[in-house]
């Protein structure tokens, strides 16, 4: 067995410490040793989206992460996408108001990677939208509600 190091994590604008065996991914670090259970682990081989974080604004998938490697970078999970006031995002209301989402299980990766696709400027056409948010899956076919949302956000925005 390796010798756990201790990491300090910002998330969701705190900051958290940690004692993790090296090998531990990010998304293990947070569902299991940080009890942040939002991130959802769906393939475990980062091939579904459902593990989908933010890092330095990036979307990351935290199942192919080392949690060592985000030590010192900010990381937002579905939990701090809240504004300050606690109220939803707007991708959230929208995700809501457009039902884009039937069992819920891949709703927050699909939402962090819809968060990052519009403040990167991919959604300017459903057909990009579409292939940006190709890496999120979502086995009960809301993708034409996900897509929706997304433009009402991106038009809003705009």
């Amino acid at each position: 067995m390796t010798q756990p190091i201790t990491l300090t994590l910002d998330i969701n604008g705190r900051t958290r410490t940690v004692a993790l065996e090296p090998r531990v991914t990010l998304l293990d670090a947070l569902r299991d040793h940080l009890a942040l259970n939002g991130t959802k682990k769906g393939c475990d081989q980062g091939q579904c989206g459902a593990c989908t974080v933010h890092v330095d604004g990036a979307r990351v998938l935290a199942c192919l992460t080392l949690a060592a490697q985000v030590e010192g970078r900010q990381i937002t999970t579905i939990e701090g996408l809240a504004g300050a006031d606690g109220g939803v995002h707007p991708v959230q209301t929208a995700f809501l108001e457009r039902d884009a989402f039937q069992c819920g299980y891949c709703t927050p990766g699909q939402i962090m990677s819809a968060v990052a696709c519009i403040r990167e400027g991919h959604a300017g056409s459903d057909a990009e939208i579409r292939e940006y948010m190709s890496g999120n899956l979502c086995r009960c076919g809301a993708y034409p509600h996900i897509v929706a949302a997304v433009r009402d956000v991106a038009g809003a925005a705009s």
